[in-house]
């Protein structure tokens, strides 16, 4: 979309660059009209302002916008909510599916109206990336990356020719093929140009920041070249699409000051997981976090980048890192032309975006400060990212996790169970495994395969160990599966991939991989030995997610680490191990190997950066990021305007969300005659709700599947499936790691049926109760609906009949999407929850307070009556927040409303 040629404020400006004349909305002058004042306004709300003030139009966005976001206390604002209009959105293929399949039934639904289904089209530029589908099959051998890459394309054939009908028909739409690179690695080396500038609609340059959403979660990773993005479930998505503000109230900002710098040995990944933890136990959710202070000069933009990207897993909205001179080397660095480098520099100087020592510090919320010289090498694990393990306590946290409860994230072995062990026989020879034998070690992630430091310092690792005489067990499974294809352009140049192909990490994909749980089937006799005992078998993986049943099914125990410590960890074989003080192994010449003997010096990895990462490779590489995969070229591209939807596929189908859409929505009323069909404790995670990985045989998806003739071998996973809504109904709560408390003892997607308790599936359950229309209820606890964005997790909890969600707390992306699928999310008043109020699952609820409208975040009364005829009453707070969340609600979610508004025009 053209910015707008008017100037309703009067502030808009034209300043030189390379280009010529650029003309901007000036906050500057904003100020000097008296609206407000952005001289101690944190940098990521100016961003916000600016959207805002260069969007005005009296409708979307009003005056009244433009002057809450300038005010410098948001909190003296209350409950006002604000548009936030991206530059652009970001897909992954995983999100990115179900997206293009949503607006491929509008045009189905606009066809059937005897309209045009060309006029669905996304209205900003959408770029999606391929980097979900690869998985490790193959490993360890020099042919993985070609196999993998063949495998990947027979699984997915149907999905593919797919998006490349979505790329041929949709405007606005570009897709990067697989093999090129993760999305978010991509996007900060290559999509992001940090500020736009485009032609209005009189031909004239207008300048603003470049911003956007993405369907991922970590989209935040952008955030570390200073600008403004964040994840949000595929249907906020689409809508920004089809040319609707997100909608938010003013975030408050908290300031995280950064002094010092890292010691010798500490790595991004370490000065992450710290953060991770600081946060988390500070409570973010739903903030801005900006970082600040004199450590930002000491930090390179990847390490700033490392820490934007798990802004999910600390449980912020953003993570954000201010434009400074460190900002225009990393763009020079990695291609940008420059004139873009210099039009991001004139820009964000004239704007006041751009930050300098002698920069006065923002005024925040709320502050913390961390001396990043008191970072320490970390892992964590095993089932929570925000759970940090220093290095020298990990064998001593591993032991203490093997007996403490399942509530307090360990696995409650008995003594009995804690002397168990598994037995591998392969080809005659025996191995013995132990709890913490280390089955999976994994360089993954966009997180750290980003990051040169940490690479190139994995690299120079297995070199060292390679020399001595080192090698991973033979039960170690091992992968490197690089952010971008420059990462091995700079670990070749380097003379390093031939010691991690020694070491068994030959390149698997350029994919997310084990991160996002395409880790590949075990070897089948350590699958065999693992799958038939107790042991606790562990990853090791430098991904940023370690959620129960997310890495593997097999593994119980995972934790994150940086790839130096992947590599470290696959030699140890073990993590019931000290590697501070504790040999990794024994050298060729019979002597012990410790940690120390072969971990890199910082001067030597910034010696072999400074050599082997140029500007050129990021030039040629990214030439041909939108052609360079023959096999994705010769796909065939076949449909019209509207999609041909086949019934036969197991990939592809019509949702139902707008077959039977009726032109306007019912009224709201209250929900009477409720059961619970699943009640969970805290912490429960979008995988639990939705998994992306493996499709168990004995599920109601794997029968579905080999009901319509798939094998178990052609499964794929859930997160391929996404465009069938008939897998993935049956997948939610599908999760093999899943306690859903209403079937105490069991583990998966079971439940009851009630009344009567008959234990059954989820689905099968859930099925049940949809024969004598009866709604359903989902109970939970604090932090419901962490992790991922996937908007499968409300999508596939509306299609079970679940109508309301009754939690302590919300994460704030799981929130948005299920009021995005009209389920109405309640919450607990404070210092309430299941267990005060006496509440076992087994009730019939009655949600009153919904007829004839309500208001943001009004609280709504519960009469839940027990079998024995008690019945308890309480309030809750319906936490749909906004008013335009409110209309989202009534019209039965955003995708239904936004259609009735292209239908009417």
């Amino acid at each position: 979309m053209n910015p707008p040629t008017s100037d309703p404020l009067g502030v808009v400006k034209e300043f030189q660059t390379r280009r010529g004349a650029v003309r901007m909305v000036s906050l500057k002058q904003m100020a000097q009209r008296g609206i407000g004042s952005i001289d101690r306004l944190p940098f990521s709300r100016r961003v916000l302002l600016e959207c805002a003030a260069r969007k005005l139009d009296g409708y979307l966005v009003n005056e009244d916008h433009v002057r809450a976001l300038a005010d410098p206390n948001p909190r003296s604002r209350g409950d006002f909510e604000v548009p936030f209009m991206p530059a652009r959105v970001v897909l992954q293929d995983f999100t990115g599916v179900p997206c293009v399949v949503d607006l491929a039934a509008m045009r189905s639904y606009v066809a059937r109206k005897k309209g045009d289904p060309r006029k669905i089209n996304p209205l900003v530029p959408v770029d999606l990336v391929i980097d979900h589908s690869v998985q490790v099959d193959e490993y360890g051998r020099p042919e993985a990356l070609g196999l993998n890459a063949e495998i990947e394309f027979l699984r997915n054939r149907e999905r593919y020719e797919f998006l490349r009908w979505g790329q041929k028909v949709f405007s606005n739409l570009r897709i990067v093929p697989p093999a090129t690179g993760i999305v978010h690695q991509v996007n900060l080396e290559f999509l992001a140009k940090g500020v736009f500038a485009t032609p209005d609609a009189e031909g004239r340059l207008m300048a603003y920041p470049d911003s956007l959403v993405g369907t991922d979660s970590h989209t935040t990773m952008i955030n570390g070249l200073g600008v403004v993005g964040w994840g949000v479930g595929g249907i906020e998505a689409e809508a920004v699409m089809l040319g609707q503000p997100l909608y938010m109230l003013i975030p408050e900002v908290v300031g995280f000051r950064l002094i010092g710098r890292l010691k010798e040995g500490a790595t991004a990944t370490d000065l992450v997981l710290t953060v991770t933890q600081m946060l988390r136990k500070k409570g973010v959710v739903e903030k801005f976090v900006e970082f600040f202070g004199p450590g930002l000069s000491t930090m390179s933009l990847p390490d700033r980048a490392t820490i934007a990207n798990m802004a999910p897993e600390y449980g912020a909205t953003m993570g954000f890192f201010p434009v400074d001179d460190e900002t225009l080397r990393y763009l020079e660095r990695t291609g940008r032309t420059p004139d873009e480098v210099d039009l991001v520099e004139r820009y964000c100087k004239e704007q006041g975006l751009f930050r300098s020592k002698a920069t006065p510090d923002p005024e925040f919320g709320d502050t913390l400060e961390l001396d990043l010289s008191t970072v320490e090498p970390s892992l964590a694990g095993p089932k929570r990212p925000q759970d940090l393990v220093r290095l020298s306590d990990m064998k001593r946290a591993f032991e203490k996790a093997l007996t403490a409860p399942a509530a307090e994230r360990g696995f409650a072995l008995s003594p009995d169970a804690l002397r168990q062990t598994a037995v591998v026989r392969d080809n005659g020879h025996t191995t013995e495994l132990h709890h913490g034998s280390v089955v999976i070690a994994a360089i993954t992630s966009c997180t750290n395969t980003s990051n040169p430091s940490v690479m190139i310092g994995a690299g120079l690792l297995a070199k060292k160990a390679a020399e001595r005489g080192l090698k991973p067990p033979a039960y170690v499974k091992t992968s490197l599966a690089p952010g971008s294809r420059v990462v091995t352009e700079y670990l070749d140049k380097a003379g390093l991939t031939t010691y991690l192909d020694r070491l068994g990490f030959n390149t698997v994909g350029y994919g997310c991989t084990t991160c996002i749980g395409n880790s590949g089937p075990l070897p089948e006799p350590v699958a065999k030995a693992v799958g038939e005992s107790n042991v606790v078998a562990a990853s090791v993986l430098s991904g940023n997610r370690n959620f129960e049943g997310r890495v593997h099914p097999l593994v119980k125990a995972n934790y994150l680490a940086s790839p130096p410590l992947v590599v470290a960890y696959a030699i140890a074989g073990r993590t019931d191990v000290d590697l501070s003080t504790e040999p990794l192994g024994t050298g060729s010449d019979g002597r012990p190997v410790y940690l120390r003997d072969i971990w890199p010096t910082q001067r030597e990895i910034d010696e072999t950066m400074a050599r082997c990462v140029t500007r050129d490779m990021f030039v040629t590489r990214y030439a041909e990021a939108f052609t360079g995969n023959e096999k994705w070229n010769r796909i065939q591209v076949g449909g019209g305007d509207a999609y041909d939807w086949q019934a036969d596929s197991t990939y592809i189908q019509e949702p139902p969300f707008f077959i039977d859409l009726p032109d306007q929505p019912s009224p709201v009323q209250d929900i009477t005659g409720v059961r619970v069909l699943v009640m969970v404790g805290d912490s429960v995670t979008t995988d639990h709700i939705s998994p992306a990985g493996n499709i168990k045989a004995s599920s109601p998806a794997g029968q579905f599947l080999q009901a319509a003739g798939v094998g178990p071998k052609d499964f794929n996973s859930y997160g391929a499936r996404r465009g069938n809504d008939r897998v993935m109904t049956r997948g939610t709560f599908a999760n093999i790691r899943l306690r859903n408390l209403l079937a105490p003892g069991t583990e998966g997607g079971e439940t009851i049926f009630l009344p009567g308790g008959a234990p059954m599936s989820i689905f099968e359950a859930a099925m049940k109760y949809r024969e004598t229309r009866t709604p359903l209820l989902v109970l939970a606890g604090r932090e419901y609906g962490t992790g991922s964005s996937r908007d499968w997790a409300a999508k596939g909890t509306m299609l079970l009949g679940v109508r309301a969600v009754l939690a302590e707390s919300y994460e704030r992306i799981h929130r948005s999407n299920l009021i995005g699928m009209g389920v109405l999310p309640l919450q607990y008043r404070e210092g309430e929850n299941r267990e005060s109020l006496g509440l076992n699952g087994h009730e019939v609820y009655h949600i009153a307070g919904l007829a004839g409208g309500f208001k943001p975040r009004q609280e709504v009364l519960i009469r839940a009556d027990g079998p024995e005829g008690a019945s308890r009453r309480f309030s809750a707070i319906a936490r749909i927040d906004t008013p335009v969340e409110v209309e989202y609600y009534r019209q039965g979610g955003i995708l239904p409303a936004v259609l009735r508004q292209l239908m009417k025009r």
